[in-house]
C-alpha cells in the first residue's frame, strides 16, 4: 500500500508543478526536478522520506 500512495503522490506532484509551470510560473519546474531526483535518490539508496512518514501516520505496507 505504501508503494502505491508514493508512486501517486510523485505523479501527482509532478503533474500539479507541470501545470503550475505553464499557468503561473516556469520556475515551478524545479519542483519538478526535485520530485524525479528524490525518485531517482530513493532508486539507488532505497530509502524514501515519504515512506517514513507514511509509516509514523501508520499506513500499513
Amino acid at each position: 500500500m505504501k508503494n502505491r500512495i508514493v508512486r501517486a503522490v510523485a505523479g501527482t506532484f509532478i503533474l500539479i508543478s507541470l501545470l503550475l509551470s505553464i499557468y503561473v510560473d516556469q520556475n515551478w519546474l524545479w519542483f519538478t526536478a526535485f520530485v524525479g531526483a528524490n525518485l531517482l535518490q530513493s532508486s539507488i539508496t532505497k530509502w524514501c522520506l515519504m515512506e517514513d512518514i507514511l509509516t509514523k501516520l501508520g499506513v500499513k505496507d
